[in-house]
């Protein structure tokens, strides 16, 4: 039989087609329960097709039918019945909602089979994919970006709140109908910005620029111009999920899309449905350990290409962190015309609370990127300056972002920044990331000038007596190019006035040329000469200079200095420095003048003139530079950080008494190994080929104090030893909750281990053993004379404890050689405060 069709038939068919076959119907809606809350990521699907939607958070969703007309909806969610809705097949929008009744799931038989885990295939498969699904395979991307940050303070006790400012604050977000929380209390808003930019990233090299087109700050923010305006939003956190560690607040968490995925998370194959215009897997993770630095929540994986699509993930409340109570991540991807995928949206959130029931802070950061364009790299001089701020950046006409934002705020979010926008004019409230700006450094503001450091104004020890110390260095509103940073301190013991003053000059900022002079008249000790770098704990260098200093050979210095230091390219700073120095031992001293024999002149006092050339190499290091004439390092540097120092001291020139040369050599690097930890090193090598007293050689940093010093080794006196050529290496391994995670009884405390070791080689040459007389010329005694090592190394090993209450660090160290010395400490514990998330 052979089926005829009629060219009218045929005709009406054709005409009949795209109503029939090629619909296109909208719905929008709401998935609750029975009392009205919402039911997060329920799925609203047609059943028997692939064409389904997922609620977000708040249980709202869309979903677009294409194709045969269908007449029912369905929406699910687990713990949940069912739910089948008519829909009419008329096209264009309607709103269908759903309320779902809980409801149990009736088991069957249950066949056990020895199959794994359906999730882990698709798992394996993602691995397979990585290389062409990461955007790390792109050449170059560049993108525009426009991110909107929020600062709030939340779960305000009721004295507080009544203070004046908040109570202001306040009465204007209850007047506007800004919603409180789930207690009734206030969520105050602090501050917001918003920022529109362009971003453009090579991989290979790694470089990254990004260029402020407008930004837009409201509430009590931070001065325009800082760091921390600059960044807020800037593109410089990379959300790249393919890397097996994401880098937050200062901690490594793993992916949940890591290569070693299986021994870090646990899977579960959800579901399968449309997101957007692609067809995924829906999984859900948790960490094997809930005290891991890992992730909870939601992936959605596609299909054909095994990409990740989609993301909805939290940090475990569980997890070994300090004062975090919440972190949340969720991404959204989209593939690019080469392949590999790039983030469309991204929305971050973070909240922080001390205590339990203390008051907290909440940040919010919505990023979304559009008009992608990949494989078209720059040259590399371009992201020489990784971040540039366009001139009239600030100047933004009204109604500027409500026209360019490429979302669109939520009602909350619009009363957000009219808030902020209304109490801008009531009294300053400084904001909470500039105040801890100021801690950490150790000034007060005063309009103009800063007044500090807080640490050095008032102080003890054995020469000056009681030290009073006055300084302050001026801010930016004061000049944008110029700092002073002057003191006077004097001493009731010794009646001596000591001062300083640093002057620092930004002549140009695209390759950070900065001239600087100082000149200081003060107390210093030759234990601590040379050693700038490691003094970089506050509380060790205040115990350092503090009680009975005489063993640490005290004198008193006079230093005057002039350098410039520049970039050459990125990453790459060069720094010359010509420096006089003046030394009035205030300990029995002195050296030969002439050749070092009984009898031959000696001297006490000297006097250096220097030339000091270094260079910097930081690879992957992405300088800010700030209105605060300093640079600060954003992101994480994966690769070492070289220095190299040459000085140069010139005899006979404005007084100079020797003619010396040193080398110097400095590596630091911090290394992710995996869930065993990170590892820190540093390498510090130098040699003196040159015949001088020992002050100007190399007095290796000791520790009698109680605090811990990274910097230091800390089982060893001050001036125990002193080198002109030696080779030091001081590691430090931080376990995280590697181990105590696991550990009943143990894991609750959220304790975390830590292991170090201080190695050091050294030696000192004949010719400058012999320029220091065994006695004293004049009186006849016996000089303090110094040690070296030997040919064993010394070396110290460490175990410890940090995050004891949340703060505190406890090391326990053993010295492993030179334990027979007098007055050797074989055994010590040292303390240290830290306040690490």
């Amino acid at each position: 039989m052979r089926l005829v069709i009629s060219p009218v038939l045929l005709l009406l068919l054709l005409l009949a087609g795209p109503a029939v076959w090629a619909q296109r119907i909208t719905f929008s809606g709401r998935v609750t329960e029975t009392n009205g809350q919402p039911v997060p990521f329920a799925s609203v699907f047609v059943r028997g097709t692939s064409q389904g939607a997922t609620a977000d958070d708040k249980g709202h969703y869309e979903l677009t039918l294409t194709g045969p007309a269908q007449d029912t909806l369905t929406a699910s969610a687990i713990g949940f019945a069912p739910l089948k809705k008519a829909i009419a097949s008329k096209a264009g929008r309607q709103t269908v909602n759903f309320v779902l009744s809980s409801g149990g799931v009736a088991l069957g038989e249950v066949v056990v089979r020895p199959y794994e885990n359906p999730a882990y295939r698709i798992l394996r498969r993602v691995d397979a994919n990585r290389r062409r699904n990461q955007k790390t395979s792109l050449t170059a991307y560049d993108y525009d970006s426009y991110a909107r940050n929020e600062l709030l303070i939340n779960n305000l006790p009721d004295q507080l709140s009544r203070r004046k400012l908040l109570r202001q604050i306040t009465a204007v977000a209850d007047t506007l109908g800004l919603e409180r929380d789930a207690n009734g209390r206030p969520v105050v808003p602090i501050f917001a910005s918003e920022v529109l930019s362009h971003y453009y990233q090579n991989n290979e090299p790694l470089r990254q620029r990004e260029e402020v087109a407008k930004t837009q700050m409201h509430g009590a923010a931070p001065r325009e111009g800082s760091v921390v305006s600059q960044i807020m939003g800037s593109s410089f956190q990379d959300w790249d999920f393919y890397r097996n560690w994401i880098r937050i607040v200062g901690k490594d968490f793993i992916s949940p899309i890591a290569e070693g995925w299986k021994f870090s998370y646990e899977y579960e194959l959800q579901d399968s449905l449309m997101v957007g215009d692609d067809y995924c897997y829906k999984l859900k993770v948790t960490p094997r350990r809930p005290q891991d630095l890992a992730f909870k929540g939601t992936i959605w994986i596609t299909t054909d290409t095994y990409a990740l699509r989609k993301l909805d993930v939290e940090v475990s409340t569980q997890a070994n962190l300090n004062f975090i109570e919440q972190i949340a991540v969720r991404q959204e991807l989209a593939p690019t015309e080469a392949g590999p995928w790039l983030p469309t949206v991204t929305r971050f959130a973070i909240g922080i609370r001390p205590t339990k029931g203390s008051t907290g802070v909440l940040a919010r950061i919505s990023t979304v990127y559009s008009n992608f364009r990949v494989n078209q790299p720059r040259p590399l001089a371009f992201y020489d300056k990784p971040l540039e701020i366009a001139a009239d950046a600030y100047d933004v006409p009204a109604g500027y972002f409500a026209a360019n934002r490429p979302d669109t705020l939520s009602r909350q979010e619009q009363l957000t920044l009219v808030v902020l926008d209304t109490v801008r004019q009531l009294p300053a409230v400084r904001s909470v990331l500039e105040l801890a700006d100021i801690v950490v450094n150790g000034y007060y503001p005063l309009g103009k000038i800063d007044a500090g450091p807080i640490l050095a104004t008032l102080g003890y020890n054995n020469i000056e007596g009681v030290r009073l110390r006055l300084g302050f260095r001026t801010s930016t509103e004061w000049s944008r190019d110029w700092q002073l940073r002057p003191y006077l301190a004097y001493g009731t013991q010794d009646g001596r006035f000591k001062y300083g003053l640093r002057v620092q000059r930004v002549i140009e900022r695209r390759h950070w040329t900065v001239a600087n002079f100082e000149h200081r008249h003060d107390i210093d000790q030759v234990a601590l000469l040379d050693n700038d770098y490691a003094l970089e704990n506050p509380l060790f260098e205040a115990a350092a200079r503090l009680g009975n200093i005489s063993n640490s050979r005290p004198l008193l210095r006079d230093l005057t200095s002039v350098s410039v230091q520049s970039d050459l390219f990125r990453g790459f700073t060069q720094r010359v420095m010509l420096r006089r120095q003046q030394f009035q031992p205030l300990y029995p001293f002195a050296y030969y003048t002439r050749e070092p024999r009984p009898g031959n002149p000696t001297d006490t006092d000297f006097t250096l003139s220097e030339v000091v050339l270094e260079s910097r190499y930081a690879r992957d290091e992405v300088l800010v530079a700030n209105n605060q004439n300093r640079r600060t390092a954003v992101g994480l540097k994966r690769w070492p950080v070289f220095t190299v120092r040459y000085t140069l001291g010139l005899n006979n020139l404005l007084g100079s008494d020797f003619r010396y040369q040193k080398f110097n050599l400095l590596i630091d690097h911090s290394l992710r190994l995996g869930q065993l930890g990170r590892t820190t090193y540093r390498i510090d090598a130098g040699y003196i080929p040159s015949t001088v007293p020992y002050p100007v050689l190399k007095s290796h940093l000791g520790n009698q104090s109680v605090f811990y010093n990274a910097g230091a080794y800390n089982l060893m006196r001050y001036f125990e030893f002193v080198s002109d050529r030696y080779a030091g290496l001081q590691l430090e391994h931080q376990f995280g909750g590697f181990l105590t995670n696991s550990l009943p009884g143990i894991k609750q405390l959220n304790w975390r281990l830590v292991a170090t070791t201080n190695l050091l080689w050294g030696s000192v040459s004949d010719a400058n053993r012999r320029i220091i007389p065994t006695f004293d010329p004049v009186t006849g005694q016996p000089l303090p004379t110094f040690q070296s090592l030997g040919r064993v190394p010394y070396a110290e090993v460490g175990y410890g404890i940090e995050n004891i209450f949340k703060i505190v660090r406890v090391d326990f160290l053993h010295r492993l050689t030179y334990r027979t010395r007098p007055e050797a400490r074989n055994f010590g514990v040292k303390l240290s405060l830290k306040f690490s998330l």
